[in-house]
């Protein structure tokens, strides 16, 4: 959740603020004050149109919907009626609004919608590892080596997540932070956390600001934009006024810009506190009765709902991630390895359908749809067949997301499976595609260069921008 940085905050490094005024003269974290500058320059500046100028743009915000543990693709928007019964499922397929497009008989919600979505039906991470197989769902760049589970955030695989891209070219967004993750981070088992969700190599002044939180409890607030109740309006603005004052004998280390990112998190946390309109957009409580019914009074419908909220704030990239769910099989994910068909019937896919129904027809009703580009995605697929357990396993190879809003052009199918949804046949889209067209839909041309902790120039993505996914 948010949190205002104590005056004794370390950095990244773990060194106090006192010792980097002792060590002042020296090079800062190891880098040199060329590369700083170049990071600084990278971030000073938007980058210009590419040669696909009528589609660049499009978006003014991306709803980035990651369901963890990896939905299936045949009960999803890939079913395969025809296949045997050990791979199609006992689930049968229904009519969508698109002609000729089938989908899974658990998604009649979502099934209204598609005349808004482009369906990606092969998409590949040849990765069945959910933390770098959804390292590489999060930044478009492979993990080195793949299918490597438990893999935390560390060298070589410390790129930058695309929120904190993001926030690095654009920081904040009338005082509200350009990127928000919410109601939790991704992580495995045991809470470890996945790589791609922070700032990685940009350091910690671009890691997308996580809200822990559960937006459906009655007594939901984000408790770190609301001051304490002994502390009064003047009594906070005499607090910060003393705090730049001591913050003035920093200077020559501010002039370096140590990479802790102190500064810019502590200013945001007071124009959050400070700024009403940045508290409303985070207060469900303007929202009616019914509005929250229609998503669903889960943590996963609620988060949607603020998602909503967020982006008609102005906020640019809006990450909501599936959270497990105490005490159902599988811990609640979309990892279902067991009782698969019980899962997805009895809570899964009934949350999910009707909490993203309900964010197409809020964003339509608002006007915003055109401007906010939804992608329902996951780290991978299923496995086409069912293991002795009744579950599916891991499945990088082939499976399949959607995308929605934001100039999509809806009501097609974009890459075409085998007959049991294992391998792809035509239309492959990797990683670095998707994160190369939603930067080119936010106005990012993804050739963008980035100067990591060496200086090298790095573009924000080496993928295709997928222009045919646009109207």
């Amino acid at each position: 959740m948010l949190r205002l940085p104590h005056h004794n905050l370390a950095t990244c490094d773990g060194w106090s603020r006192r010792e980097w005024m002792r060590i002042g003269g020296m090079a800062l974290g190891g880098l040199t004050l060329p590369a700083l500058l170049a990071q600084e320059a990278a971030r000073r500046t938007l980058a210009a149109p590419s040669a696909h100028a009528a589609t660049f743009g499009k978006a003014k915000s991306i709803i980035l919907i990651q369901l963890l543990g990896g939905p299936g693709q045949h009960e999803t928007f890939d079913p395969k009626p025809l296949a045997p019964a050990e791979v199609r499922g006992p689930f049968a397929t229904i009519p969508t609004s698109t002609p000729g497009l089938q989908v899974g008989e658990l998604m009649p919600q979502i099934a209204r919608h598609t005349d808004k979505l482009t369906v990606l039906r092969a998409m590949v991470t040849d990765d069945n590892a959910h933390s770098s197989s959804g390292y590489y769902m999060l930044t478009g760049v492979p993990h080195v080596p793949k299918n490597s589970e438990n893999a935390t955030p560390k060298f070589p695989n410390l790129h930058p997540g695309m929120g904190a891209v993001v926030r690095h070219l654009q920081p904040t967004v009338g005082g509200i932070p350009s990127c928000v993750h919410l109601p939790d981070y991704i992580y495995n088992d045991g809470r470890i956390t996945w790589p791609g969700q922070d700032g990685g190599w940009l350091g910690r002044a671009a890691d997308p600001w996580l809200l822990v939180c559960d937006p459906s409890a009655d007594d939901f607030k984000i408790p770190d934009l609301a001051l304490p109740e002994d502390v009064a309006q003047q009594r906070f603005q005499g607090r910060r006024g003393l705090r730049e004052q001591l913050e003035s004998t920093l200077a020559e280390v501010e002039r370096r810009r140590v990479p802790d990112g102190f500064d810019e998190q502590t200013r945001l946390a007071y124009g959050l506190l400070a700024a009403p309109a940045s508290r409303e957009a985070f207060d469900l409580g303007q929202e009616s009765d019914v509005q929250r019914d229609a998503y669903g009074r889960t943590r996963f419908g609620q988060s949607l709902l603020l998602a909503r909220r967020l982006v008609e704030a102005g906020v640019r990239i809006v990450q909501v991630n599936w959270t497990r769910l105490e005490g159902k099989e599988n811990n609640g994910g979309w990892d279902t390895h067991k009782d698969h068909n019980d899962s997805m019937k009895g809570w899964l896919m009934p949350i999910m359908d009707q909490a993203v129904a309900a964010l197409f027809d809020d964003l339509q009703q608002r006007g915003l749809l055109d401007d906010t580009l939804v992608a329902w995605t996951g780290e991978f697929g299923r496995t086409p067949k069912f293991n002795a357990r009744g579950g599916r396993d891991h499945w990088g190879k082939c499976f399949s997301i959607a995308l929605g809003g934001g100039g999509i052009r809806g009501g097609q199918v974009i890459g075409e499976s085998d007959e049991h949804a294992a391998y792809p046949v035509s239309g492959v889209v990797q990683p670095e595609d998707l994160t190369a067209t939603l930067f080119h839909a936010l106005g990012f041309n993804p050739d963008t260069e980035l100067h990591d902790p060496l200086g090298r120039p790095l573009p924000i993505s080496r993928g295709r921008v997928m222009t045919e996914f646009f109207a």
